[in-house]
């Protein structure tokens, strides 16, 4: 079959989580015989603007190894200016919906969100194609942002609940990644309809991340000697409650062999440079190129994963399969019985908190860190698990399985 996926990053844009998603999910599409044609951004996330390389024309065209791929402009905004991040998802799915019509015609459709847009992009696809309209759902927008008091207009937050359910109608299956957002998806769709939720949940890259020494490239560039790392890696945002962070930095300022490393990059991290820079035992680094998260990941002796209460049902961190890929623990501030949560108990990979149980929280760390030997045995326990259950071949052969089935509903 003709896969289109129209994304807002895709290969070589992997420092953002669903570059490397997408661009795994479609190499195993590609592998089971299948032709792939993609139009995304062109590459931004890493420093927040076009790549210089890729600067002088908004809309360029390329022959990839899985199929056409087509890169537009994608508006960059700063993530806490809401109206103008608004206007540049809208521009840029805008641009997308144009260049997907000039390729050649998909049996199938999918696109993604954040942003929403891109859904109401790929159904003009499908309508005009007549094929049929798979909507990926990572985030559930407008939740996030309503549940961190960033939209708080009561007509523009009614206006973008409507389109929202409005996108879930017109999709032939809604994709998300955990029960919790399957249950917030039904609840927005008429009955009859709900069983057009499936729930997919992402891959683990278990091929380029991969179990290292814990006396990485990384811990020897930032002297870390055998100290224990305790780390976060992701997106420095408002999703995050990083003064558990500081919290627990503060209660470890007198034990010289724990060190604190903040990797990542976004609205927040101003804030965090800000309390971090005065600490002996914080340190904060920036997104690294794809080819260094593996050494970046193994460079931690425990993992964490915060996640402010309520978020869970709209949103699942991503970071916790490449943790589980690198053969690392973690231990997660985040709603109970969520994705994560429930993972990291079926893996025996890590713990979980309640958000706002700060005591708790840092109790946790305290046992988990006295106990270096257990570290490594559940860290060894969550690679086993995603080896088994969380590859991407079995992602592909999800898609695979569902894309079907679509394009035989829609021919009979």
């Amino acid at each position: 079959m003709r896969i289109q996926l129209l994304c807002p990053h895709f290969e070589p844009d992997l420092s953002a989580a669903t570059g490397m998603l997408m661009t795994g999910l479609m190499r195993g599409l590609h592998e089971r015989g299948h032709e792939i044609d993609v139009v995304t951004s062109l590459p931004w996330y890493a420093n927040h603007e076009v790549e210089k390389e890729w600067r002088g024309k908004p809309w360029r065209t390329e022959q990839g190894p899985l199929g056409q791929i087509i890169r537009v402009f994608p508006f960059p905004t700063e993530k806490t200016n809401i109206p103008a991040r608004a206007l540049g998802f809208f521009g840029f799915s805008g641009l997308v919906a144009a260049a997907a019509h000039t390729l050649r015609k998909p049996d199938v459709v999918m696109g993604l969100s954040p942003p929403i847009f891109l859904g109401d992009a790929a159904w003009t696809i499908a309508k005009r194609r007549n094929i049929p309209f798979v909507f990926n759902v990572q985030d559930i927008f407008p939740d996030v942002a309503i549940e961190l008091g960033a939209i708080t207009n009561k007509r523009l937050v009614s206006a973008m609940h409507r389109h929202e359910r409005s996108v879930y109608a017109r999709a032939d299956a809604v994709t998300v990644l955990s029960e919790d957002q399957a249950e917030n998806v039904r609840r927005k769709i008429v009955p009859d309809e709900q069983s057009k939720v499936s729930i997919i949940r992402n891959f683990a890259d278990v091929e380029s991340i991969k179990p290292l020494d814990r006396h990485t490239n990384e811990r020897a560039r930032l002297g870390l000697g055998d100290k224990l790392v305790v780390q976060y890696s992701g997106n420095v945002g408002m999703s995050q409650p990083f003064e558990l962070i500081r919290m627990a930095a503060d209660r470890f300022a007198n034990r010289p062999d724990v060190h604190f490393v903040i990797n990542g990059e976004g609205a927040g991290r101003s804030l965090v440079d800000e309390w971090a820079e005065p600490r002996e035992n914080v340190t904060v680094t920036n997104f690294v190129p794809s080819d260094r998260v593996a050494d970046i990941l193994g460079t931690a002796d425990l993992h964490l994963i915060p996640l402010k209460a309520g978020l869970a049902r709209s949103s699942t961190p991503s970071k916790l399969y490449g943790i589980l890929a690198a053969g690392r623990p973690s231990l997660a501030s985040i709603d109970e019985g969520s994705e994560v949560w429930n993972t990291l108990e079926a893996a025996d990979a890590g713990h979980s908190v309640i958000p706002g149980d700060a005591a708790g929280f840092l109790d946790r760390m305290d046992e988990m860190l006295a106990d270096p030997d257990r570290l490594q045995v559940q860290g060894e326990n969550g690679r086993r698990y995603v080896e088994s259950r969380l590859s991407p071949a079995s992602q592909a052969a999800a898609y695979e399985e569902l894309f079907e089935r679509l394009i035989a509903n829609h021919q009979s």
